[in-house]
């Protein structure tokens, strides 16, 4: 702290004078800089600091040396604390240099004196004193002067420093020695002039420098295994080269060290004039070579990598003959350093390019002509590697071909070489790769501009299609994007210099080759491509060709979804472009209709239109604003959470435009163009719509909303609190409110608006802590803790603190999580005088200090008191004092409270802190052998530990013995058996599980904080050596005996974190701890026992996973190495002669571990190291003849093909699209790739004894099929596996045939398919006596097969290659006839024929034809029973030939092969029925009209009879299916299927609601048989089946019931879209009244759906609602925009106040959905504070919520009565609610008024204010009771006459008042509306229905 006392000895020494108050000011922000943790709160500080010392500068020149000394020794004080940040640093450079002014040399000796005292203890320097030296070095100019002049010291003091760090073993995380080399980097690269003679002259030859060199080339050699440090080392070596006085010096150096290698030990090196003895010890790695050449070509002079090496031949240089080698070298060895081995590479091209004419002076020739072996290597070395996988590698490779590109460019362009082939060669090379091939497109994006825009598109016509594949894929989106953007800036360019056109014809220019590619992204069915689309091309390409917007636009005039969407985001990408976009009023009803429709991409792009401007302090139009008010209440309760996230971005982006463009109009910088009356507007709208918002989501955070609507309305109000508030938080970089956010949040208040913080905000927050989803509670509680006042008011924490005790002790895990999170928000938001008002234990002494010790102390008392309970009956502590809750607030507390972290750094309490923890350390160990042991029959902390853990009937009989404890004797009779487990049994090991899961979970997290190397060495170890050793029992305890997968997950976070922890920390003891328990775990795996250690403790192999995930990553692993090669050698060790199969083998156990270890997430690529070991033990182990060995294998394999392979970025037509070739496979793992080629071998080898098994083989054929097909090249690796794949067509096992199939497509490269092709086509028989082997002729069809479908997906084959291969099939067409008697061999046959369909001549396909149909006739003709002998596979061919004769009649569209495929679906052979009914179901949208047309008529004409029939279910059911599915747009029906209906329309709809309503089909096939009756009945309803609608209705009411099945529900809803809205509209426009209670029965139905929980039922109920939004010419679905769910209820509430309003059973139906709640029940229930069960009836639909419905019904109500006449029905009907109703309303607003004036709900309020269904009641009754004054007023006074009113109109709107304002001060209502609160979310008040009304 030398700093702060040269301060105070400033400020003593300026006291008084004239410059006293500017320096201690100047001094005071210092303090403050040297104080502050946060970044930008030093910046903050040293900028006051430096703008003060500019005022001290000129007062300073006038005093004297002595007076300015003491300010200029304080800033260098600090300025020394300083050398960790290098910006700070030159700050306070600056602000010393501008003290000094006058007084250089004063400065200059204020600095030799503090540089001087460095070290002054000893030679060796601390890391702060190297961090200082090499500050100085690089910012400082005195700083330099002084090392310069005292460099033999500097150099003596960093070579007794490096020595002692060599000879040491620093920590793991330890930067002491890369500190020594970054400061020997600086003294070489800052003083060279200096080093120089030290190194090249004689006479100055230093042997301190000479010793330096040694240890830096041991650095170099790998004594520092600090990959960082050594690669620092090589750059330093480069720097120290760079002073040779000649370059041939330097060169020379530079190659003795490349061949040092190769002499090691041998004899010395000479360096310039330095000789370093080489030392014996030294044993290369490797990476030596690598640290070297990265240094060399780093840092080092141009003239020395380029200037001729003396005694080497043909003018050698060492950039081209010596670096370049070693590069090559580097790339095919250092697997493990590919990151820094490709930076090399790249940086070896970059000095390439730098060097080109010093290089072609020195070889007089061309570098990269095209014979030369360099262009050949290095264009070699970056196609082989160009799809490594590696973070980073990928950038290097980038630039590599730019790099050679363009220093190719440079050569051609020197020698005036015209031609240039390898551009050709790589544009070709690309061509030939597969789109999925991520590094295609690298190469791709460099050539555009060397060859062209446009012979690049010849030379590649399906690069737009390709392009549009990878903007659905996310990992080649990018590059796409990048080559598209390369491509039209080129083509940019060449028009402009071409023809000089306008900007018009630019975009014409453009449209003509890009128009249809982004127009069809952008309409794209995937939201993928469509998104990807919109961001990354279309954006740009506004920017880049702005007149391509009216081209664009045309091609988005669509009703449909997609073209909404493209319309958006057009419009979107417009206004970030132009700024400000005004649209007409057809435009704004169009952006109306987005926001509501029912697609959410839709209504977020039109969302991020209205929220989103290029400048923030744009502010809002009014009708963005009213668009956002009528957008957000519908919106709440989406249940997608990414919607939610990005809702909540958008409507950040419009309140920082609101909060920025009003303090724009405050500070008086108002738009132009805007009067000060606007400017007030904008002000007054802005500070409204917050404040609108605010009590939109307060509102919506009531318990009785659903999860969806707090979520959002909780991110809302995040939104608003970040931007809105004056909240400053030094963590965050962005989002910070501006520093004038004062003056606004004045004005609003003044306004009476933005009173964040009030009571009524803070309680709604409060409810959500009791919520009983984490989500709700942790976000809530990050709010209170973030935003609000520090401290709670005292009654409110004191409340809340009693019900976290309460809560902590519940039995449900929610609650307990609960409490503790109510316990952590206590402990942020009290302060001491609230603390000791709360009832802690008494040995939580109130004296302490420490509010977290205090807070601490008592929960250890509360878990302490509850192990004492368990130790005497664990069944009541389960029931009433469960520990987990206790330990969880524990862990909350201790680990997520950061005033509790600094005060364990306070060194008064770190003794108190050491007690606590070593305490709860050995409780937590007791209660861990209590819970364990009592699962094990065993008790106490005392008693013996098993190895293993329980199996479950130990389990169950250890369980049922503590029941009998609990329960007492006389209770031991049992229900009797039972397959569920009792409460008491779930009671315990909900106890048990939850309770290990958070100790080990709190020992991880303390150990992680309290070991941290970050907390200061003075303070001593927080947690001892003997506690830290109790802990690590625990956890092999919890990870030994435990089963439950949950509790093993949660520990094993905990303990990978405390092993972390512990390897990272310097005390060599506390790194043992991991390594010992590692051994112990290895002796133990391989020793005999005598129980099951993998099936029984699922936590033994995630033991070893912690320990090896621990180790530090940027190092090398020693534990993983060491558990890896242990756990190989035990695993590939022989089995016994006679093993137990009960017991799991040490060589099972070895291969579980070893899969645990590949599939964890914490070792990421590390494991690959080992995989070919890995991956050949794995192969062997599935030949094992013991089933655990091959089970244990299989899953090993499992887990390193998904490491190996990664996971499948997406999928595109069922085949994956990953980017790893098999030839980049191969290159990076060679020897794995041998292995899997043996294996192939053997298989294929021939065998003597006929055939024989392979095991092994599935799996390799199986890895192989997962990878992509690679470029062609003439020594490509995978061509060896060819032959054996192809050798795989003859084995006998279809599996094994089917799957060599699969693997044979990514080893062939595409340029080679064809010959290939054409030689399996050659090698089938030509004739049925040529067949050697049907195997293999199946074998080579499914090859076939195979290629041809890779093939045609990627439009890989030209015409004229498949019509080579068709020929050769026409010639073996007897393949498909009778003539061939295999089944399977014909049915695979005709499936490469159906593959190939335009290139037979017109004679084989008739020939086709005519073969099936014969076939297929013959089952016509002669299909009695066993009158033909059954073949295997006779179905599967018959299905095919099927299949093929719907695809044909698809293709050509020709009515013959139409009406033949009519007359199979009619045929009797199930199978041909099946066949054709699945290619119907699977077709995709609108395939081929007529044949759809003609199959649906087929399918109508037959119904009645399959429908009486009913031979078989499944086929019923798809039936059922097909035929929806063929009329599933209302536009396929047509009068002729009306016709082919015609006399049994009734008949088929009265047998389908027959078995709706009185059979019991099935889930599914009901579905189907309500949907088809609905199909029906919209197409043939009329009068005469008013019957057949009711009967439908009351089905439909009974499916859609919320306790039915997910289906029955769906069926409903699909059901009511596809006929509902027709007999709506034929209501309307026959205005039958027989028909209005069905309608209103309809209407009430899809309200209720709308609100049900599964998203397609409200999905499908919304179409409904939409069809009936449509005007009088939109009766078609195709042109029905689909809304959202609430836009639909809210249209169907408009709908029935509009048209059906007058009907009393209107009144009623709407009644219906304001439940009836028993309001006193509650409060008594909640007054018994009855002790929870561990279960709580689940309710049957979550998403439901009747408060909200309820108010948004209400003014529905109103309008319903205002609306109706005097005396009408519909009055009378009110009149009798009001009868029945209003004297319970009264009741109950009574007793409301009782409960909540009186006090008497002061003790559970704050569990009521966490209470769903006492929320939802009172929110009922509110509305219930505003409708009975409405209703009074209404009828008018008269209706107080009854006798059970005792109430006006008047006075009951005073007792509602009076009771709502009661309910509000208790946080159980919403505050009543005021002008800026947010509306009722039902229709406005005069709806205009004239758009029904026309229906």
């Amino acid at each position: 702290m030398g700093a702060e006392r040269e301060a105070r000895a400033c400020a003593a020494f300026y006291g008084t004078g004239s410059l006293a108050p500017t320096v201690l000011s100047c001094l005071r922000c210092l303090q403050h800089f040297a104080g502050s943790t946060a970044k930008r709160c030093k910046e903050k500080h040293l900028e006051e600091a430096l703008q003060l010392a500019r005022v001290l500068s000129e007062g300073l020149q006038a005093l004297g040396e002595a007076e300015a000394r003491p300010l200029l020794r304080c800033v260098l004080a600090f300025q020394m604390e300083a050398t960790s940040s290098s910006s700070s640093f030159q700050k306070l450079e600056q602000m010393v240099t501008q003290l000094a002014v006058g007084k250089e040399a004063l400065l200059a000796q204020e600095v030799d004196i503090l540089l001087a005292g460095l070290a002054l203890q000893g030679e060796v320097l601390s890391p702060g004193d190297l961090q200082s030296v090499s500050m100085f070095l690089e910012e400082s100019s005195l700083g330099r002067q002084h090392w310069r002049q005292n460099l033999a010291l500097l150099l003596q003091r960093l070579a007794t420093t490096l020595r002692r760090v060599l000879q040491g073993q620093p920590a793991p995380g330890s930067t002491w020695g890369y500190l020594v080399i970054k400061a020997c980097l600086q003294v070489f690269q800052a003083l060279p002039k200096d080093v120089a003679p030290l190194v090249w002259s004689t006479s100055g030859k230093s042997e301190t420098l000479q010793s330096l060199l040694g240890l830096l080339l041991e650095v170099v050699w790998g004594k520092a295994l600090n990959k960082d440090t050594r690669l620092l080392a090589g750059t330093a070596l480069s720097m120290l080269v760079n002073t040779a006085p000649q370059p041939q010096y330097g060169a020379s150096a530079v190659l003795t060290l490349f061949q040092l290698p190769s002499r090691a030990g041998t004899e010395e090196l000479k360096f310039g004039e330095l000789v370093v003895e080489v030392s014996p010890v030294l044993e290369p790695d490797g990476l030596e070579k690598l640290v070297i050449t990265r240094g060399l070509l780093t840092c080092c002079k141009m003239d020395i990598l380029s200037c001729q090496l003396e005694g080497l031949p043909h003018k050698a240089c060492l950039l081209l003959d010596v670096v370049f080698p070693a590069v090559c070298t580097l790339t095919r060895e250092q697997k493990d350093c590919h990151y820094y081995c490709f930076q090399a590479c790249a940086l070896w091209l970059q000095r390439l390019r730098e060097g080109l004419a010093a290089l072609w002076h020195l070889t007089g020739s061309r570098i990269l002509a095209q014979d030369t072996e360099l262009l050949q290597e290095i264009t070699q070395l970056l196609w082989n590697n160009a799809e490594t996988p590696v973070e980073g590698v990928s950038e290097f490779i980038h630039s590599s071909f730019r790099l050679l590109l363009e220093t190719y460019h440079l050569e051609c362009q020197h020698f005036q070489d015209q031609e240039r082939p390898l551009y050709q060669q790589m544009l070709e090379r690309v061509v030939s790769m597969p789109w999925q091939i991520k590094a295609r497109y690298v190469p791709l994006c460099a050539i555009v501009p060397y060859m062209g825009s446009q012979q690049v598109l010849d030379a590649y016509p399906d690069l737009p299609q390709h392009l549009l594949s990878c903007l659905s894929t996310n990992h080649l989106c990018p590059a796409a994007a990048e080559v598209y953007k390369v491509l039209v800036r080129q083509q940019c360019g060449e028009w402009r210099d071409g023809q000089r056109g306008t900007e018009v014809a630019l975009a014409e220019q453009w449209a003509l080759c890009w128009l249809p590619l982004l127009s069809q992204a952008l309409c794209s069915p995937l939201p993928i491509l469509q998104t990807n689309a919109a961001n990354h091309l279309l954006t740009w390409t506004l920017r880049q060709l702005p007149a391509t917007q009216a081209l664009l636009a045309a091609q988005f005039g669509g009703r449909d979804t997609m073209s909404l969407r493209a319309w958006v985001s057009l419009l979107k990408a417009q206004k970030s472009v132009a700024g400000a976009l005004p649209l007409g009023d057809e435009a704004l009803e169009r952006l109306s209709r987005c926001l509501g429709t029912r697609e959410e991409g839709v209504r977020l792009a039109a969302l991020g239109l209205l929220c989103c401007s290029p400048n923030t302090n744009q502010p809002l139009s009014g009708t963005e604003v009213q668009l956002l008010r009528e957008f957000l209440p519908l919106n709440l309760n989406c249940d997608s959470s990414s919607f939610r996230q990005l809702l909540q971005a958008a409507l950040r982006k419009a309140l920082v435009r609101l909060r920025d463009s009003s303090l724009a109009q405050l500070r008086g910088k108002a738009p132009r163009g805007s009067g000060p009356a606007e400017g007030a507007e904008q002000l007054a709208q802005a500070v409204g719509f917050v404040e609108w918002l605010l009590q939109l989501s307060i509102t919506s955070l009531s318990p009785g909303s659903n999860y969806q609507r707090k979520k959002t309305a909780l991110l809302l109000l995040a939104a608003v609190l970040e931007t809105c508030t004056d909240t400053w938080s030094p963590d965050r970089k962005k989002g910070q409110p501006p520093r004038t956010m004062a003056t606004l949040l004045s004005y609003a208040r003044q306004s009476g608006c933005w009173d964040f913080f009030s009571q009524p905000n803070l309680l709604a927050l409060l409810s959500c802590l009791q919520d009983s989803t984490n989500e709700i509670r942790d976000l809530a509680s990050e709010l209170l803790v973030r935003y609000f006042p520090a401290t709670f008011p005292e009654p409110i924490a004191l409340a809340l603190f009693k019900l976290a005790q309460d809560t902590l002790g519940s039995p449900r895990v929610q609650e307990a999580e609960a409490g503790a999170l109510l316990m952590k928000t206590i402990l942020q938001k009290s302060d001491s005088g609230t603390m000791k008002s709360m009832s802690l234990e008494a040995e939580a002494a109130l004296t302490l200090p420490s509010r977290g010790l205090c807070f601490a102390q008592h929960l250890l008392h509360v878990l302490q008191a509850q192990y004492k309970v368990a130790c005497q009956d664990l069944l009541q502590a389960a029931a009433t004092a469960p520990m987990h809750g206790a330990i969880t607030a524990l862990r909350r507390c201790l680990l997520q409270v950061p005033e509790v972290a600094m005060s364990m750094q306070t060194a008064e309490l770190v003794q108190s802190w050491q007690e606590l923890l070593t305490r709860l350390v050995t409780t937590v160990r007791d209660i861990t052998s209590l819970l364990l042991g009592a699962l094990q029959s065993q008790q106490g902390p005392g008693a013996d530990e098993q190895a293993a853990a329980p199996s479950f009937a130990e389990m169950g009989n250890a369980i049922g013995s503590l029941i009998m404890l609990g329960k007492g004797r006389g209770q031991e009779e049992e229900e009797g058996d039972s397959v569920l487990l009792s409460e008491e049994h779930s009671l315990i090991l909900t106890c048990c599980w939850v309770s290990v899961k958070e100790i080990g979970l709190l020992l991880g997290g303390l150990a992680e904080l309290l070991l941290s190397p970050a907390l200061p060495a003075e303070l001593g170890p927080f947690l001892p050596l003997p506690t830290l050793q109790t802990a690590t029992r625990v956890f092999q305890e919890i990870l030994l005996r435990c089963r439950h997968w949950g509790a093993v997950e949660g520990c094993s976070m905990g303990f990978t974190k405390f092993c972390a922890a512990l390897l990272n920390h310097p005390d060599p003891e506390l790194q043992a701890i991991p390594r010992s328990v590692l051994e112990q775990g290895l002796e133990a795996l391989s020793g005999p026992r005598s129980s099951s250690i993998t099936r029984r403790a699922a936590g033994f192999p995630m033991l070893f996973l912690c320990i090896v995930s621990g180790e530090p990553p940027a190092q090398a692993r020693p534990l993983l190495t060491r558990c890896i090669q242990t756990l190989l050698t035990l695993a590939a060790t022989a089995l016994p002669q006679d093993w137990d199969q009960t017991l799991d083998l040490p060589q099972v156990c070895a291969l579980h571990v070893l899969q645990t270890l590949v599939r964890g997430a914490g070792l990421g690529g590390a494991v690959l190291c080992h995989a070919t070991p890995m991956m050949a033990l794995a192969l062997r182990g599935l030949s094992s003849p013991c089933w655990a060995m091959r089970n244990a294998a299989i899953q090993l394999f499992s887990a390193l093909t998904s490491r190996l392979l990664g996971q499948p970025w997406s999928h595109r037509d069922g085949c994956p699209s990953e980017g790893l070739s098999l030839r980049a496979f191969l290159g990076q793992h060679p020897k794995l790739g041998a292995v899997l080629l043996e294996e192939l071998k053997v298989a294929t080898a021939p065998t003597s004894g006929g055939p024989c098994l392979h095991p092994a083989l599935h799996a390799v054929l199986t890895l192989l099929a997962q990878l992509q097909p690679g470029a062609d090249s003439p020594v490509s690796p995978s061509a060896p596996f060819l032959g054996p794949l192809l050798g795989l067509a003859e084995s006998p096992i279809y599996a094994v045939r089917a799957m060599a199939a699969k693997a044979l497509v990514p080893v062939v490269p595409p340029p080679q398919r064809c010959r290939l092709l054409l030689q399996l086509a050659q090698q089938l028989p030509a004739a049925p006596g040529q067949i050697r082997s049907h195997n293999a002729v199946h074998g080579h069809l499914l090859q076939l097969l195979a290629l041809l479908t890779s093939a045609t997906g990627t439009g890989g084959l030209s015409s004229e290659a498949l019509h080579a291969v068709a020929l050769q099939l026409e010639e073996r067409g007897w393949l498909l006839t009778p003539a061939q008697r295999c089944p399977l061999i014909r049915a695979a046959f005709l499936q490469v024929l159906a593959l190939l369909p335009t290139s037979f001549s017109p004679g084989f396909a008739q020939y086709i034809h005519d073969t099936i149909s014969t076939e297929l006739g013959s089952l016509q003709q002669g299909g009695k029973p066993g009158c033909a002998e059954p073949q295997v596979g006779s179905a599967i061919l018959h299905q095919t030939m099927a299949h093929f004769m719907c695809s044909e009649a698809a293709r050509l569209v020709d009515s013959e092969w139409i009406a033949a495929v009519c007359s199979l679906l009619q045929q009797p052979n199930p199978d041909i029925q099946l066949a054709i009914l699945s290619w119907v179901i699977a077709g995709e949208r609108g395939r081929c009209k007529e044949v759809e047309s003609a199959l649906g008529l087929t399918l109508l004409e037959s119904l009645r009879s399959v429908l009486q029939e009913r031979r078989d279910k499944e086929f019923l059911r798809l039936y059922l299916e097909a035929l929806l599915h063929l009329y599933r747009d209302p536009s396929s029906w047509s009068q002729e299927a009306s016709n082919k209906l015609q006399g049994s329309s009734a008949s088929c709809l009265e047998m389908l609601l027959h078995m709706v309503e009185a059979e019991c089909p099935g889930p599914d096939l009901l579905f189907q048989a309500l949907c088809a009756a609905s199909l029906l009945l919209s197409h043939q309803f009329g009068d005469e089946d008013g019957a057949l609608v009711e009967r439908w209705c009351a089905v439909l009411e009974e499916c859609s019931q919320s306790t039915c099945s997910e289906v029955l529900r769906l069926a409903a809803a699909r059901s009511l879209h596809i006929a509902g809205a027709g007999v709506v509209q034929r209501s309307l426009r026959a205005a039958c009244a027989s028909l209005v209670p069905v309608v209103l029965r309809l209407i009430n139905m899809a309200i209720h759906l709308l609100q049900d929980e599964e998203r397609e039922v409200r999905h499908e109920a919304s179409g409904f609602a939409s069809l009936l939004r449509q005007s009088p010419g939109e009766l078609l679905q195709d042109c029905c925009i689909f809304v959202q769910d609430n836009v639909g209820l809210q249209s169907l509430l408009e709908l029935l106040l509009g048209e059906f309003g007058e009907y009393p059973e209107t009144f009623n139906s709407l009644l219906q959905h304001i439940p009836i709640v028993d309001l006193r029940s509650i409060v008594e229930e909640l007054e018994a504070n009855k002790a929870a069960s561990l279960y709580k009836e689940d309710e049957p639909n979550v998403f439901a919520e009747p408060a909200v419905l309820a108010r948004q019904l209400l003014p529905v109500f109103v309008q319903l009565l205002k609306k109706a006449s005097t005396g009408s029905p519909l009055h009378a009907s009110a009149l009798q609610w009001l009868e029945a109703t209003g004297p319970s309303v009264l009741r109950d607003l009574q007793y409301c008024k009782h409960c909540w004036s009186q006090g008497s709900a002061v003790h559970w309020g704050m569990k009521a204010l966490g209470c769903a269904k006492l929320h939802t009641a009172l929110a009922v009754l509110l509305v219930r009771a505003q409708l009975v004054a409405q209703v009074l007023q209404v009828l008018g006074e008269g209706a107080t006459a009854k006798p059970d009113l005792g109430y006006g109109t008047q006075e009951l709107e005073q007792e509602l008042e009076l009771v709502q304002g009661l309910l509000v001060q208790h946080g159980l209502a919403p505050v009543p509306n005021q002008d800026n609160a947010p509306g009722e979310l039902g229709p406005l008040s005069g709806t205009d229905s004239s758009r029904h009304a026309a229906v």
